[in-house]
């Protein structure tokens, strides 16, 4: 397998474990034993964010695209891919915090939620 290939493959996987961080707590509404696997990536996603700290992920891509002859990139995922979409400027440390606090936000509406629906 070539390095390109595992470095756009573990692209898609880091957005995809965004996405599930995110709305994986919808999923949770329908499969309730799917939160044993939510719950800690959403701990480690809010983790991540909150802390400044950089998701493993990153260096291995940079390894794999430099392997590949390409160059690799400084920062973070979501510096790199997610703000030139999102946001005009560089990631900076407010916009960090408020993205850990829309995770945690976000789930605990979605659990929250579920809660109550199971109480009932």
């Amino acid at each position: 397998m070539s390095d390109r290939f595992l470095a756009d493959a573990l692209v898609l996987a880091h957005l995809l474990f965004i996405v599930f961080v995110l709305f994986g707590g919808v999923l949770v509404l329908h499969w309730p034993r799917l939160a044993l696997a939510h719950l800690p990536a959403v701990c480690w996603g809010a983790l991540i964010e909150l802390t400044g700290g950089y998701c493993p992920l990153t260096p291995l891509e940079n390894r794999w695209r430099q392997a590949a002859g390409e160059a690799g990139y400084h920062g973070s995922f979501i510096e790199h891919y997610l703000l030139p979409i999102i946001y005009p400027a560089e990631l900076t440390r407010g916009m960090q915090l408020a993205m850990g606090a829309v995770v945690i936000g976000v789930n605990l509406a979605i659990y929250g939620w579920l809660v109550r629906r199971h109480r009932r």
